[in-house]
């Protein structure tokens, strides 16, 4: 893991500078471009208190035009939570032979990097750990002239949607969303745990299906879209036949806000309320982005 930086310095280059947030929505289904920002430098305390609340309201939100050390990165994040730090036991993306994640992780196709050129599937950072993430950071330093573009889903809205019968019917369930990163390459990735004779792919650590977020006590359909899950107490296949009508629903475009990168663009999103992700690009191209995950929570 990386030694952290001073972040407490007190010297002149780093003085508490007003920001004058601007907040501007998408005019998608979430997502609003924060504008007056130079998230290099730290950030009062009205402005921190007013990005938080447009972070409950939006999901996400996106700066543009950044030039951040890592140290500086560190000190953006960090004012809204701690680092993630995974179990010992538990792998997720990054993890070292000890367990261990750097606080901030190369997402590129590029030598040290990870995820590749590949498509992603939607998907909660850690939704597999006891306490997932609560939300993540991402930094873009290079991005490709085509492809690579990250979508996230409002979860809050997907939830909302549902006809009333499904909403009683999934209200209270739990779901195990098994550890993808305790699978070797080339297993295969099934989407349901169908025979529970079998041995489970990894450790179960149940959350609700609806999740109740924190602090804004919306509902929210705490599902991504491939990981493989199972329902606690149901049959396999009723199971199974939910889920995926769960997951049709959520793919539908008017939940979804899709993002093209640029060069100095900073995202950060509320791992609590949506699922994201990626498009594929081409190998040849370089996609370098730097992730900070925040530490968050039981799911209730």
């Amino acid at each position: 893991m990386s030694t952290a930086p001073n972040l407490y310095r007190t010297d002149q280059s780093l003085r508490f500078l007003k920001n004058a947030a601007e907040i501007e929505p998408t005019g998608g289904a979430l997502g609003a471009f924060v504008s007056g920002i130079d998230a290099s430098l730290p950030v009062d305390p009205a402005t921190l208190l007013k990005l938080r609340q447009a972070l409950n309201d939006h999901h996400i939100l996106i700066f543009s035009g950044q030039k951040l050390t890592d140290e500086a990165f560190l000190r953006l994040a960090t004012y809204f939570g701690a680092v993630f730090i995974p179990p010992e036991d538990v792998p997720v993306l990054a993890s070292d032979n000890a367990g261990k994640t750097p606080d901030i992780i190369p997402i590129a196709n590029v030598e040290g990097g990870y995820t590749g050129n590949g498509e992603l599937h939607a998907h909660i950072d850690h939704q597999w750990t006891p306490y997932p993430s609560a939300g993540s950071l991402l930094y873009a330093l290079e991005v490709p002239e085509t492809g690579g573009d990250t979508t996230w889903i409002n979860l809050a809205l997907a939830y909302d949607t549902l006809d009333e019968a499904t909403r009683h019917l999934i209200d209270g369930l739990q779901l195990i969303t098994y550890n993808p990163f305790k699978r070797k390459p080339g297993d295969p990735r099934p989407r349901y745990r169908l025979d529970p004779k079998a041995l489970p792919s990894s450790e179960a650590f149940p959350h609700p299906l609806v999740r109740t977020h924190p602090e804004s006590g919306r509902k929210l359909l705490y599902l991504s879209a491939a990981t493989e899950v199972e329902i606690v107490g149901w049959e396999p296949q009723e199971g199974a036949a939910l889920i995926e009508r769960l997951r049709t629903h959520l793919a539908e475009p008017r939940f979804a806000y899709r993002h093209h990168w640029r060069v100095g663009d900073i995202v950060f999103w509320d791992n609590q309320a949506t699922v994201h992700a990626r498009t594929p690009f081409p190998a040849e191209s370089r996609r370098v982005l730097k992730r900070i995950s925040l530490a968050g929570g039981r799911p209730f």
